[in-house]
């Protein structure tokens, strides 16, 4: 039987073509807003695009929010992408009276003064753990694309940044839960090869 991956569906943002993308590397993935259903997945993606004050809330209210911490704690394969990265940490300073999932240490922090924001570009990924399963395959340079204006601290789960104003966190990996600032569905090959490395992982 082929994996199930659950896209969440929380009703904010394109979530489709995160879904869409998945399956064009032979995932068989769909968007789920049903609870139940999304805990019988066997690996579950968090997108996100927008304010993270505001998607946090469409997640609790959806009451999806448990099936992602769920999910993380009992170790299934999870995948969060842009907002859906941010959301994984205690908190951001874009909504700062809004607590985040806290399955990850640390906050999200407004990206260096003196670059324009967002980052609205296709910018190199810089591997710090090229070894990740993550990264496996990734042609270099890889490029990517990232739509954001804010980042994460960095820490210990960092595999990957890039270079805007500084460093700035681009992926993690905590044991099975992956996530990346960056767009895998926007970024070409190189984001196609990230996917098919995160189904095999869930395979």
């Amino acid at each position: 039987m082929s994996t199930k991956i659950a896209v969440l569906d929380y009703g904010i943002g394109n979530l489709r073509s995160a879904e869409k993308a998945l399956q064009k590397v032979g995932a068989d993935a769909k968007l789920v807003a049903d609870p139940k259903e999304a805990s019988a997945a066997d690996a579950l993606v968090l997108p996100g695009v927008g304010a993270f004050g505001r998607c946090m809330e469409a997640l609790r209210e959806s009451g999806l929010d448990e099936v992602a911490i769920d999910g993380i704690r009992a170790g299934k394969p999870f995948l969060g992408i842009c907002i859906g990265m941010q959301m994984l940490y205690e908190g951001s300073e874009e909504d700062a009276e809004v607590a985040g999932l806290g399955v990850l240490p640390g906050a999200v922090r407004r990206l260096p003064e003196g670059v324009k924001h967002p980052q609205m570009q296709w910018n190199v990924l810089q591997p710090l753990k090229p070894e990740s399963p993550v990264l496996a395959g990734l042609t270099a340079p890889a490029w990517a694309y990232f739509v954001h204006s804010y980042a994460p601290d960095a820490s210990d789960d960092v595999v990957a940044t890039c270079d805007y104003g500084g460093s700035v966190v681009a992926a993690v990996e905590r044991g099975r839960l992956w996530a990346t600032q960056f767009h895998p569905e926007k970024s070409g090959a190189v984001g196609l090869r990230l996917l098919t490395n995160f189904v095999a992982a869930a395979a």
